[in-house]
């Protein structure tokens, strides 16, 4: 609390110990009022991030008191990815770091975002593993996948049939939580599942024999990452996303530093309990945009360089797969805006 507000709590709680009752509740609606104006009943901005590397690299900005040092409140609210989605829906947290076309599915439910920001493209990260003597996206015609349906995975997977020659309707689907693959695997009862880092990785070094068959690295663009923001929560604290937005690409340019990067995976590998040298290693998975290149690709685009093509894909693949009925467009979703206004 200010000083000078100090004061002027001090004066009202002075005075209205001397004024008869009738006078006190206007008195104190005035006093609420300047507080709130003034900040002092201000709750944090609350973001909802999971164990994605994109999303992680924000506990640098909260290890390094970024934010702080900024002048904002904000919470980082920690939850397993579909939780986070489901806090965000529920109005619990002002924003989620999510999947660009998993925003689609939240706001066609009723979670309306705007996307301020991109935050990365998986570049290898996210991964169709194949379990000992699989050794092509050819050899699983006929064969059953684990993978949790509708989400980014399953999107992967479809890419991958297709440019191999197949059709989802040449494979079977078995419904498995991501976290769950890499027992799904070494279990047998799959040939292959679909994963992001660093489950992906879990799987790879679990079962003995299992390799990467497809990774997002061969569809560059196809899985953008995004900062989707209420959109009552933009307009009112338009200043403070704007802030934000500038940290979490210091955040980037952090890991991206050779002098800082191992520092950056540290830290990052200590919220996911990884060991921080493997960690480093698999960053490369993980395509970091700078401000820069989340400018680049947040301009109009068909193809996979701009989010508004990626969007329009993930469109279809969810009105495909009967994840809703009515088609989005992303020109609802994407507000450049803030990234347009900031300068490297």
């Amino acid at each position: 609390m200010a000083p000078a507000q100090v004061r002027l709590v001090t004066l009202f709680t002075i005075n209205v110990t001397q004024l008869p009752v009738m006078r006190l509740r206007p008195l104190l609606l005035i006093l609420l009022a300047v507080c709130a104006s003034s900040g002092l009943s201000a709750a944090p901005l609350k973001i909802a991030y999971s164990d994605w590397p994109g999303y992680t690299v924000l506990e640098v900005a909260k290890q390094k008191g970024w934010f702080k040092d900024a002048g904002l409140d904000i919470e980082l609210a920690w939850f397993d990815y579909l939780p986070s989605i489901d806090a965000y829906t529920a109005g619990k947290v002002d924003a989620v770091c999510i999947v660009g076309t998993d925003a689609l599915v939240t706001g066609a439910t009723g979670g309306k975002s705007k996307l301020i920001t991109l935050l990365d493209y998986s570049d290898g990260s996210d991964m169709i593993v194949g379990k000992p003597g699989i050794n092509s996206i050819k050899d699983l015609k006929g064969q059953k996948i684990g993978i949790e349906v509708t989400l980014v995975e399953h999107l992967l997977l479809l890419e991958a049939l297709k440019r191999n020659g197949l059709t989802q309707a040449d494979v079977t689907l078995v419904n498995t939580a991501t976290n769950e693959t890499p027992q799904t695997l070494g279990s047998g009862q799959v040939a292959a599942v679909g994963a992001w880092y660093p489950i992906s990785g879990q799987a790879l070094k679990q079962v003995p024999g299992a390799k990467k068959l497809f990774t997002s690295a061969d569809a560059k663009g196809l899985i953008y990452d995004v900062l989707a923001v209420n959109p009552t929560s933009l307009a009112a604290h338009h200043d403070e996303w704007a802030k934000f937005v500038q940290i979490y690409h210091k955040c980037v340019d952090y890991v991206l530093d050779p002098k800082t990067r191992d520092d950056a995976a540290k830290i990052m590998a200590a919220k996911v309990g990884a060991n921080p040298a493997e960690y480093a290693s698999n960053l490369p998975g993980t395509h970091f945009l700078t401000l820069a290149e989340a400018k680049a690709a947040m301009k109009k685009g068909p193809g996979l360089d701009s989010i508004y093509g990626s969007l329009t894909l993930g469109n279809q693949f969810n009105l495909d797969n009967k994840v809703y009925a009515e088609s989005q467009n992303p020109d609802s979703y994407v507000a450049p805006g803030i990234v347009n206004s900031l300068k490297p």
